[in-house]
């Protein structure tokens, strides 16, 4: 069993933003991908389709390994259960962020030597409008979950789960409940110096989270009425509600980060008489007893907590191994167990939400209508995201 944590490529943040925003790949990147669809390929993966379950395992320890890049390091988990069912397969799992992942499927898509059979994947936007459209994903659905995962996550790629970016904060501070009753009310002297979130540049989830704030301008510019009893103004180069409040929750001393991790270990750790909030992963609650946090979702807050946003799973075109990265995309959908099982068990925590109609919600886990966050659309932000990308750059 081998897991590691890739370093990412060598890559300029002017270099990473023309890759993640923009909606078209190089042309040597979808010349390089467009040969993992030549009528040979095409016709191997009609044939590995239509292999059983145990003519699928077969053929996967013929090839014996498979190689997941995967944005998150829940994936050691997922090793080790996959290898205890398939001994004989190796499952070399690497731990290595949305965005770096972007720019290294890229960049091997363009050499012609892909180094991953299936990447576990965010920043759908980018992978929507890039990924996929120049052929260096395609999707896979396994047969058994044609009929338990409603069609919306079924394309344009498989969604293992629905994963958030929303507010939090330290409910051993707040036991009555979260402080922040309105997004606004991040951008007012109280708060000041006292919001944590990774910095946007750095990862596409949290550039997610932005674009999708200027996307709904129509319920900013409500909640600032609501909160402020007044009308929104709009600043000289500023377009939106949305670009507002960012604009003004930069001026307001944002605390920038370069790792999640540090938001939670910010906001949720306790002993803390008067802890920051942030916008972190909901899912990450699961960590409070080991990691002494208070961690907790901001619900009630208006006019949304955050976004939700599906986790892909991807076949890399062209991989070595194409039986057995079609086996861990079973893998990782689950059993056919309420709970999913082994496979599913890293994902089946509060905060992550099955696309699986037959999997249950886990335990204290509270209901997306309760979450109240925005489903991101992603085709929808890819239109936009390079320009939100821009306005934030004006702010450093």
């Amino acid at each position: 069993m081998r897991s590691q944590k890739i370093l990412p490529i060598a890559v300029s943040l002017p270099l990473l933003f023309t890759l993640a925003a923009c909606g078209g790949g190089s042309p040597d990147a979808a010349q390089n991908a467009g040969a993992g669809s030549s009528p040979a390929s095409s016709a191997e993966n009609q044939e590995l389709d239509s292999l059983t379950q145990e003519q699928l395992v077969e053929r996967a320890r013929e090839e014996g390994q498979v190689t997941v890049y995967s944005f998150t390091s829940r994936i050691a988990q997922v090793e080790e259960a996959f290898e205890e069912e398939y001994p004989g397969i190796d499952f070399i799992g690497h731990d290595i962020s949305s965005s770096e992942q972007i720019t290294r499927l890229q960049a091997e898509a363009q050499a012609g030597s892909p180094s991953a059979d299936v990447a576990y994947i965010s920043d759908a936007p980018v992978v929507v409008t890039e990924l996929l459209q120049d052929g260096i994903l395609t999707n896979h659905v396994p047969e058994r979950m044609a009929e338990v995962v409603p069609a919306e996550y079924q394309e344009p790629l498989l969604a293992n789960r629905l994963s958030t970016k929303v507010l939090m904060y330290n409910e051993e501070a707040h036991p009555e409940g979260s402080p922040i009753t309105n997004l606004w009310q991040l951008t007012e002297e109280e708060w000041n110096g006292k919001v944590v979130m990774v910095d946007p540049t750095v990862r596409g989830d949290y550039l997610d989270l932005m674009t999708e704030i200027v996307a709904q301008s129509d319920a900013m510019a409500a909640a600032h009425q609501e909160h402020f009893g007044r009308a929104i103004e709009l600043d000289e180069g500023v377009a939106t509600a949305g670009e507002q409040f960012i604009a003004d929750l930069y001026a307001n001393g944002l605390v920038l980060v370069d790792d999640t991790d540090n938001v939670n270990a910010a906001v949720g750790q306790t002993g803390q008489e008067d802890p920051p909030v942030g916008f972190t992963s909901y899912s990450d609650r699961r960590d409070n007893e080991d990691e002494g946090w208070a961690l907790q979702v901001s619900l009630g807050t208006g006019p949304s907590t955050g976004i939700t946003f599906p986790a892909y799973l991807g076949l890399v075109a062209g991989s070595e191994n194409p039986a057995a990265a079609r086996l861990a995309i079973d893998f990782l959908m689950g059993d056919d167990s309420p709970t999913g099982g082994p496979g599913y068990e890293p994902f089946y925590v509060a905060g992550d939400y099955p696309v699986r109609e037959d999997v249950e919600n886990p335990e204290g886990a509270v209901s997306l209508e309760e979450l109240a966050a925005w489903d991101i659309d992603p085709e929808a932000l890819a239109e936009t995201r390079s320009d939100v990308a821009d306005f934030i750059l004006t702010l450093g």
